[in-house]
Parts: C-alpha cells; structure tokens; sequence
C-alpha cells in the first residue's frame, strides 16, 4: 500500500520547494523533539547543538530545535529545558544559527509551555498551572508520581503567559532563527486549552471549541507582529498528549476539522501535523491525519509519525508538502543519504531514542 502511495505523488522529495520566503532544498526536515539538554544557563549542550547543525550539513532542509519554554516561571515541566531570553542565550544560538545556515538549512525555534505535565521542584514558580485543575490520570514518568493538581489559570495567568511567547519569539528573531513554531500538540499548555479532556472551564476560555480555541488564537496574534513576514511561522497539533497517551483529545473527525478550520484561519505558514503512525486512519474517518487536514485547509502541512525510509517518506508525502523524522535522523546522522540511495533501513524503537534524555554525544 505504502509503494502504491508512493507511485502516486508528484512531489519529489529531493526536489527545491517554496516554503513561505524561503527555497527549501529538498522536502525533509528533523522533527522538533522535548530535550532536557541545558546544564547551565538554559541553553543545551555543545554536542546537542552540534547535532542541529550536522543534521544540516548532512542535507536536511528544516532543522527545529528542542521545544524552548516559553517563560522563566511556570512554563517549566522537565529538568533542563532551555530558554531564549537572555543575550547569553541568544548569543549561543546565533553562533548555531549561522552554522545552519552556512550548510543550507532553515532553522525553527520551537516554543512551548508544558502547563500540568510538570512539577513543581523543577519550575523556578513552584507552580504548575492549567486551564483547569485536573491533573493527568498517569503517574510522572520520570519521578513515577502522581502529577500534582494544578492551579486553574486566572485570566492575570492567562495575559501573563501569552507574553512569555512574546518575548521567547522576541529572543528567538534576535538570534536569527528563520521561523518560530508555536506548539500547540501534545497535550502541553495549549493543547490543554484546545482539548475538552483537560479544558473544563465555564469561561470565555472553555466549553465550546471556539472558546477553547481562544488561547491558541491570542499566542499566535500576539507573536506575530514580532516575526518579520519574511520568516515562518507554524502551528503544531496532534490528536494525542505525551500522556494518558490513550485518550483522543478530540472527540471525533468533525471536531478536528472545525480544529483546523481555525488553525487555517490564523496568520501562519503551516501546519505541523504529528501523528503516531502517518498512515492510520483517523477517527473512523477512512483518511489518515494528512488527508483530513487537507481536506480543511490550503496551507502547507508537515507531517510526522513512522517515517523511516524512502518508501515511507514517498507514501506521506502524498497527502502531505513536507516530511519530518524524529527518531531516524536522530540516530542516523546519515538519513537523507540512505534514504536518496533508497538504502533499506529499519524503523527505531522508542526506547533506542531514549539516547535523547541521556548525556551520552548524539551521532
């Protein structure tokens, strides 16, 4: 089935494309993937930001960074996330920014707040906050405790993280990123406010999906004055959460449709879709995530989710403009290589990633 796909695209995948401002070399990009790579300072380690910059001499075209959270206070969910807000942070990555650049890749800050998937010894608040105060079903997976309730957000809370984005974005053009991605997946901060399932609220910002839509709206509004119209600026979703991995956000194909409709509708590039798997069905739908969204909306859509080789990448490509490979390109420095020489490569398990969350040099 994937060979058909693949025989069935008129996409080439090593092929230039327009993206926004920008001629992207081919149509391959390293997915964005949560580190906990700072050691001082906030900003990751040497080995770790080498890694970005080799990723693109080795031939891909997108490069994203590490979700960056987007505040000093409650936007911390893990030990040793990284910020962008400091001149000694932004210095260390104008140095990788240029580096990238210097090998023909296009650089992405992603940006996030974890809201409840946190807890409160690795925040500098002591805090946790979300749209509601409903902590997640399952333990923490790195302290196997309970995750605490948070604080519901006040409409203070609210005002005061959306300037948080504001001024990471304003960290992240001072230190010549090409684009910034607002990370709306995953069941961090705004996927919380998007989804019924974490969203219980009776306010402007609950109940209806256009209400639940109303944080995501104002982060995006509020950034984008400060990204030139000449960089990028996407929105990442998915339709499940780094945990109680096994609840559906969304209740059904129509409400993701009406999801997108409103993404669409934002002053964005496109849209990042993640997915588990890029060719399962969503929602009963007999279409998977790609072909749903596009159903939607005109915007370009990435794509993500069990691409490992030529044919897998070839057959998303179909329904989607760009693939991206997290787990491949992590552990093979040389992906884009095998895979234009149509090498036969097996898909990593998520425990060989776990490499990620350790302190051994990344290939």
């Amino acid at each position: 089935m994937q060979q058909e796909a693949s025989k069935q695209t008129q996409k080439d995948l090593f092929a230039p494309w327009q993206l926004g401002s920008y001629r992207l070399r081919n149509r391959i990009g390293l997915a964005p993937m949560t580190r906990m790579s700072s050691e001082k300072d906030s900003i990751p380690r040497q080995d770790v930001l080498d890694f970005l910059v080799r990723r693109a001499e080795n031939g891909v075209a997108l490069i994203t960074t590490e979700a960056i959270v987007s505040d000093y206070e409650s936007a911390q969910g893990y030990p040793g996330q990284a910020r962008l807000v400091t001149q000694r942070q932004i210095d260390a990555w104008a140095e990788v920014n240029g580096r990238i650049r210097a090998a023909g890749g296009v650089s992405i800050l992603q940006i996030f707040h974890c809201g409840r998937v946190a807890w409160p010894e690795v925040n500098p608040a002591q805090r946790i906050v979300a749209p509601s105060a409903i902590a997640p079903r399952q333990a923490n997976p790195l302290t196997q405790a309970p995750y605490p309730v948070p604080d519901a957000m006040s409409l203070y809370d609210i005002e005061h993280s959306i300037q948080g984005f504001v001024e990471t974005v304003k960290g992240a053009m001072a230190a010549g990123f090409d684009g910034v991605e607002i990370h709306g997946a995953h069941g961090y901060l705004i996927s919380q406010f998007l989804s019924s399932y974490s969203n219980q609220r009776d306010d402007a910002y609950g109940g209806s999906l256009d209400n639940r839509f109303r944080y995501a709206r104002e982060v995006v509004e509020a950034v984008r004055p400060w990204v030139p119209q000449d960089k990028l600026l996407f929105f990442r979703i998915s339709n499940w959460g780094v945990v109680d991995m096994e609840v559906s956000l969304f209740a059904d194909a129509q409400e993701w449709k009406d999801l997108i409709a409103h993404i669409d509708a934002l002053p964005i590039d496109a849209i990042s879709v993640s997915t588990y798997r890029f060719s399962d069905e969503a929602f009963g739908s007999g279409m998977n995530m790609a072909q749903l969204t596009r159903s939607v909306s005109r915007k370009p859509i990435l794509i993500c989710g069990q691409i490992h080789d030529r044919d897998t990448a070839e057959a998303a490509l179909v329904d989607a403009d760009m693939v991206l490979s997290g787990k491949s390109l992590l552990l093979n420095p040389h992906w884009v290589a095998d895979i234009q020489a149509r090498k036969p490569l097996r898909a990593y398990r998520s425990e060989e990633a776990n490499i990620a969350y350790t302190k051994e040099p990344l290939p």
